[in-house]
């Protein structure tokens, strides 16, 4: 098992220790009490300690999933409450408890390894479930659990961290529910799935982040498989670009005249300071159709138009570009970012100047005219 970093092990840790005090202090807000007086019923429970280290540790594994942790944790605590109201000996519940948990958070796809410390403590507080009856599995166990997931989303997503973690059919690039183009030959989330039950993984690993991982693998196949070819060998070098001053008169008149769906916004010394696409021109009309409540024609023409007072220029609808390269890079490099819909073209900048573009066909000529099989 590879060594967590350092930055990753801080997160973690923090975050945990954060969310648990943070719980415990929430708690003993509530100031409820159980018939008895006492405020047993709305403590932390020491399983609540494992769980947290699964939902900041490894938020992208299943046994960590909002799903899993609440409801592995709670079935199991009903399950032990039932074993410990039988009137079982203590060894006989504890035994019952554990195998019935595991059954339970198996039946349910919700498992949850604290659930099983969640049935042994369980169990182990005899005279406290006695007490609280089937309540002990509404608090302190699901609210204790259901806290803790609240804060781990928030804390995960405060930090970088995708949790929950991703699901098979989340939108594309373009909104809609097509797999990306780079997945559409590959092996369907029920492949996926069925390999990952093959060889017992299902708990470990997320059918679509074993997707990411193989798509990961691929891109870099495929970068070997064309490392002879640079960057610099298939990009355009007669550029065509605009400065931050140009209108979007002229911006306009560009892409028509010659096609283009993005143009390069340079400085000085031609140093690249951004891209305008066609979508930039289009989106910007479209917010001014909405201000103005006029026709996206009337709006688009308004834009353009000469006689505008103020006119808009390149820098006002600019964007930084979503990436560049260098002419030495490999062209492989490419083949992810043109791939998945979102861009158009990246600029090759060497020594911080703009030195080339290259677009989705100028990959795709080259790709075309690769060999399909290359002796090792």
């Amino acid at each position: 098992m590879a060594r967590p970093t350092l930055r990753e092990a801080v997160r973690a840790g923090t975050g945990a220790g954060l969310a648990l005090a943070l719980s415990g202090l929430l708690l003993l807000g509530v100031h409820a009490q159980v018939a008895d007086g006492s405020p047993h019923g709305l403590l932390l429970i020491a399983p609540l300690g494992a769980s947290a280290f699964l939902l900041f540790a490894v938020p992208n594994s299943p046994l960590a999933q909002p799903w899993s942790a609440i409801t592995g944790n709670t079935v199991s605590a009903l399950i032990a409450i039932t074993a410990v109201l039988s009137g079982l000996p203590q060894l006989a519940a504890i035994g019952l408890a554990i195998t019935g948990a595991i059954l339970a958070m198996a039946m349910l796809r919700a498992m949850h390894p604290p659930g099983a410390a969640v049935a042994l403590a369980t169990v182990l507080s005899e005279q406290m479930v006695r007490d609280l009856g089937y309540s002990f599995a509404l608090a302190p166990v699901l609210l204790d659990t259901s806290l803790l997931v609240v804060l781990a989303i928030a804390w995960n997503r405060l930090t970088g961290r995708r949790y929950p973690f991703r699901q098979p059919g989340e939108a594309n690039a373009h909104g809609t529910r097509d797999r990306p183009p780079e997945a559409r030959l590959g092996l369907s989330p029920e492949a996926l799935a069925s390999i990952l039950e093959r060889y017992r993984l299902s708990a470990n690993i997320g059918t679509e982040d074993f997707a990411r991982l193989l798509a990961e693998a691929e891109t870099e196949a495929a970068r070997l498989h064309v490392g002879g070819l640079t960057c610099g060998e298939i990009m355009s070098k007669d550029l065509t670009t605009v400065t931050p001053e140009t209108s979007l008169r002229d911006v306009a008149e560009l892409f028509r005249r010659h096609r283009f769906k993005t143009l390069p916004v340079t400085g000085p010394q031609e140093q690249l300071l951004g891209v305008i696409t066609q979508n930039d021109l289009i989106q910007r009309a479209r917010n001014e159709a909405i201000l103005h409540q006029a026709s996206f024609a009337r709006a688009l023409s308004s834009l353009l138009l000469p006689g505008k007072d103020a006119p808009l220029r390149a820098a006002d609808i600019m964007s930084p570009p979503a990436g560049t390269v260098a002419s030495s890079d490999s062209i492989g490099i490419l083949v992810k970012s043109l791939a998945d819909g979102g861009v158009q073209a990246i600029p090759v900048v060497d020594q911080g100047k703009l030195t080339g573009i290259i677009t989705r066909s100028d990959l795709l000529a080259a790709l075309a005219h690769m060999p399909l099989w290359r002796p090792a």
